[in-house]
């Protein structure tokens, strides 16, 4: 590009100090609007259907660059050439040559071409053709909100890949399959409405790109934790294209899970971006404001605390407006739900980069925020900087992933945690992480897999990780699983095994719902899936992780223990309590709203507790008066519940509670399959290996 190919374009009105920022449509053309402080000159390129350019110097009004373009609308593809210093020991990175991606663009067009020098600061060529670029998107009605509001107390969250959900769908059609239209296909939906769950969170469809040391294995950024844009959903997960249908094709999957009373809650990265380390690509923020966008250290070097290269300065107020312009549009536009931050600890570090749970300007605006308080929030507490593990810090009004509940069970059901205390706690909604700061138990999202780690079924089926096929010689992902293979590992033909498997997966599965707090689900774990021991699946776009839809069928008696027990969660308010527990009765003269049974039939003692080997707890949760209303105002009253469990090896002879607590129990959930249907008062009992009962009070 030469200075002779530039224009001046027909200027619109000035920006204001607080304009709108992207491509705003009009009736007869488009106004672009960028936020570049320390630029010295700024060029929009128009590009043509066949790669042609056209560059248009824009207006400076104080930090902003502004113009209005006659004639430019929707389906107009562009970009922006940001003139300034170019030193990077200084942090800036301007350079006219590389076209940059508007922050703001709603829609992102084109793919990254890894193997040209071009797309690096090194070299001096253009980047055009070798870069995705932004779409212009007309306003368009949001979808229509969900049909009735879920409540945190009836919150199940159901974490899937857009992908991979219907990838092997046999009812989708094979060119939707794999997209926002196949997730939005009735037999879909059905599913997770049969099975229970009220809340769909999506790994990341921000537009993201693969990291180029990935692609020169040969492999794909599957997982998309790497957004190159905040406001596009990923195009590649369109099948109807991607110059801005990819906007209306997730709208409509919104509304049709709204009309199915499902949420969406996307799972957004907005604690790096795409242009990686300092010797990454330059594709969007880094040439626009380097020094603004990103965490610097010295000399210019990327201050890391995501491990990708890169942190994005949410001390920057311009920043912090990015992210919250990006909120609000994906809640008033897209009608998400709620959102999940990964690693949101990044988030809340000042300009020193410490951590600041208390009075970071990021968390004050969320929580004022009138768009963002009437959806759900949840924060994956920890980033792998200085204190970066800040489980139970975040404070209204978030819900945090709780990451001890997962260790706490993993252990107690691999038969080696420290006794019962911590599992107690987790048990009846982490009041020790959760309520000492104004919070519910709802704030804990208590899982026992996630996307990252193994499957439920690998979790009993593989002591060690198996993650050869990302050709990283097996070194990448967690050593620290806390697994147990029932004895082989991998796959086996032994029926004892297999008993033994399921049992453990009937066993987590169970604690995971029947816990106080907000249950999340792996997508697949219903239903026996496996990675075949791969514990970092986050670059294989394959069968390896692909939903396998003939699962449900052969995993059938697990599918319907899911089912069972998430409709036991639904109906019983006892099992999904709003406020904490007191172990005092909530009505004068009434039971106490939660006891802790031992062995021996009577309360948990100080022995009991602190005695490291005991592994056989018995909780009663009392129904007959609850902290909590029903519709009418009047108090929430059900049944009282006894569960048991018993994770070690060996049968244990436990005495069932007195008549003082109820004279008799129903058997609702064996996970031993032991055939007994009722208990009474007093009865002694064998309570089997490795099993959780669940027991109604008649």
């Amino acid at each position: 590009m030469t200075e002779a190919q530039a224009a001046p374009n027909a200027l619109g009105p000035s920006p204001g100090p607080d304009p709108r920022l992207g491509a705003v449509v009009q009736s007869d053309g488009t106004t672009f609007t960028v936020w570049a402080p320390a630029a010295e000159r700024v060029e929009l390129t128009l590009i043509d259907a066949d790669g042609g350019q056209r560059n248009l110097d824009l207006a400076h009004t104080g930090e902003y660059w502004t113009g209005f373009v006659a004639g430019v609308g929707h389906g107009q593809r562009y970009g922006y050439r940001v003139h300034g210093p170019f030193d990077p020991a200084q942090g800036l990175r301007f350079s006219p040559a590389k076209l940059l991606l508007d922050p703001y663009a709603r829609a992102v067009d084109g793919e990254l071409d890894h193997g040209s020098p071009l797309i690096y600061d090194s070299s001096d060529g253009d980047s055009a053709g070798h870069v995705p670029v932004g779409v212009v998107v007309a306003d368009s009605p949001p979808p229509p909100p969900i049909s009735r509001p879920v409540t945190w107390s009836e919150t199940v969250v159901y974490e899937l890949h857009t992908k991979g959900f219907t990838k092997l769908h046999p009812d989708v059609p094979e060119h939707q399959r794999g997209t926002y239209a196949g997730l939005a296909h009735p037999s879909v939906i059905r599913y997770l409405t049969d099975l229970g769950v009220t809340s769909v969170e999506l790994l990341p469809i921000h537009h993201f790109l693969t990291e180029p040391s990935i692609a020169a294995r040969g492999l794909p950024n599957y997982w998309g934790y790497n957004s190159l844009n905040y406001f596009s959903p990923h195009a590649p997960f369109s099948s109807a294209g991607s110059a801005g249908e990819q906007v209306a094709e997730f709208k409509a999957m919104v509304a049709a899970f709204h009309a199915a009373g499902i949420e969406v809650i996307l799972d957004v990265v907005y604690n790096h971006t795409a242009e990686s380390g300092t010797d990454g690509p330059t594709l969007s923020f880094r040439g626009l404001d380097n020094r603004a966008y990103y965490r610097l250290a010295h000399g210019g070097a990327m201050y890391d605390v995501t491990g990708t290269g890169n942190s994005v300065n949410t001390a920057h107020p311009q920043v912090r407006r990015l992210v919250m312009d990006s909120l609000r549009y994906w809640v008033e536009e897209m009608g998400v739900d709620g959102f999940r931050f990964d690693l949101a600890v990044t988030l809340i570090r000042n300009e020193r980069h410490e951590v600041d749970t208390l009075d970071h300007p990021f968390l004050a605006e969320v929580a004022a925020d009138p768009v963002l308080g009437r959806v759900k929030l949840i924060s994956e507490p920890w980033d792998v900087g200085p204190y970066g593990y800040q489980v139970g810090n975040f404070g209204t009004p978030w819900s945090e992933w709780n990451g001890k509940f997962r260790d706490s069970v993993r252990d107690v059901w691999r038969n080696s945690s420290d006794g019962v205390k911590d599992l107690a706690y987790r048990l009846s909604g982490s009041s020790d992480l959760y309520g000492d700061d104004g919070r519910y138990p709802y704030a804990s999202i208590n899982f026992v897999t996630a996307h990252d780690g193994f499957t439920l079924r690998d979790l009993v089926s593989y002591d060690h990780k198996h993650n050869e096929a990302n050709h990283e010689d097996n070194r990448d992902g967690t050593d620290d699983n806390r697994s147990w293979n029932c004895g082989v590992e991998g796959e086996t033909d032994d029926r004892a095994v297999i008993a033994l498997r399921k049992r453990q997966m009937a066993n987590l599965m169970s604690t995971l719902v029947l816990s106080t707090g907000v249950p999340m689900i792996t997508a697949g774990d219903e239903c026996g899936r496996t990675q075949y021991g791969n514990n970092n699946a986050y670059c294989q776009d394959s069968e390896l992780s692909w939903f396998d839809w003939s699962l449900p069928a052969q995993w059938a008696d697990h599918l319907a223990l899911t089912k069972k027990l998430l409709a036991l969660r639904a109906a019983h308010p006892t099992l999904r309590q709003w406020h904490y527990f007191s172990g005092q009765p909530v009505v004068p003269g009434g039971r106490k709203d939660l006891s802790w049974i031992a062995p021996h039939g009577g309360e948990m003692t100080d022995a009991d507790w602190f005695d490291g080997s005991l592994r056989t707890l018995g909780m009663f949760l009392a129904g007959d008066a609850l902290r909590g209303t029903d519709v009418e105002g009047n108090v929430l009253v059900d049944h009282s519940f006894l569960l048991a469990l018993n994770a070690t090896p060996e049968a244990r002879q436990v005495v069932v509670p007195d008549a003082s607590w109820a004279p008799a129990y129903e058997v609702v959930l064996d996970t031993s399959e032991s055939g007994v249907t009722e208990v009474e008062a007093g009865a002694v009992v064998p309570l089997a290996p490795r099993c959780l009962v669940l027991l109604r009070a008649l």
